[in-house]
């Protein structure tokens, strides 16, 4: 029960990476704000909120769209207003259109940046302000945790839009960290490589999944719950020294 008494908004949280993250932090003991378009997984099955409330946790479903300032406001207030206050932060909503650079239309480009770069800062701009409003537990005001990808530090093979919006996602996560750090703000970053969600086209692609495989050195592909252990470990009080890391969880991929 590390997060036992603490409260948090995972965006893009119905489905896949998000999905896994709010419930292990519900299983952790944190009341969880599922900020999503759609409140049915992409996968299947129950809503995540319903399924935390089937397992003796708490959660809510607020429908948010993480380009718009002020959905994510009002997601935040939401979060504050009922629960008292914000404690972490997880910027984990995503899109892609698989193109490359002569391919991709402005208009792609522009959906891509809203959500993967412009998402993760009004995020983090919403809800750093509140989180200075609240008083210290411990040596931390609260955290933020930025879902980027090993894709934000190589090359993103036919895909320059969600790259670059990831790539930006790890600048906003070093600077946030450097800025706020005196005022008790930690802000780190998850960096997964592939991991196998069941919602993706390339979850379904013989040969997309072929090269991953032949990419990563450990033995299988990722799990949304890899993923989520480790934003667990950087939402608990075990990494209050660690800020303005990008954490790379990815099989080896990056080191071979």
């Amino acid at each position: 029960m590390r997060l036992i008494g603490r409260t948090a908004i995972v965006t893009g949280a119905a489905s896949g990476i998000g999905r896994a993250i709010a419930k292990r932090f519900a299983h952790e003991g944190a009341k969880v704000l599922i900020a999503d378009l759609r409140e049915s997984p992409l996968e299947g099955g129950r809503p995540v909120h319903e399924e935390i409330g089937a397992a003796g946790g708490e959660a809510i479903f607020f429908e948010t769209d993480v380009a718009s300032a002020s959905n994510l406001a009002r997601a935040v207030a939401a979060v504050s207003d009922r629960w008292g206050r914000l404690d972490i932060m997880v910027n984990n909503a995503a899109t892609y259109v698989g193109k490359s650079l002569l391919e991709t239309s402005e208009e792609e480009w522009g959906r891509v940046i809203a959500v993967n770069a412009t998402g993760v800062f009004l995020g983090c701009k919403y809800a750093v302000a509140q989180m200075l409003k609240q008083e210290l537990r411990g040596e931390v005001r609260g955290r933020l945790i930025n879902i980027s990808s090993q894709q934000g530090m190589i090359a993103c093979p036919g895909d320059i839009a969600y790259g670059t919006g990831k790539a930006a996602a790890v600048y906003l996560t070093r600077q946030i960290a450097a800025d706020y750090a005196t005022q008790g703000i930690v802000c780190n970053a998850v960096a997964p490589g592939k991991v196998v969600t069941g919602n993706a086209p390339q979850d379904h692609d013989a040969a997309a999944l072929a090269i991953s495989r032949s990419r990563t050195p450990w033995p299988r592909l990722g799990r949304p719950e890899d993923i989520a252990s480790a934003a667990l470990f950087l939402a608990s009080d075990e990494a209050s020294f660690i800020t303005g890391h990008n954490l790379l969880v990815d099989g080896g991929w990056m080191a071979a």
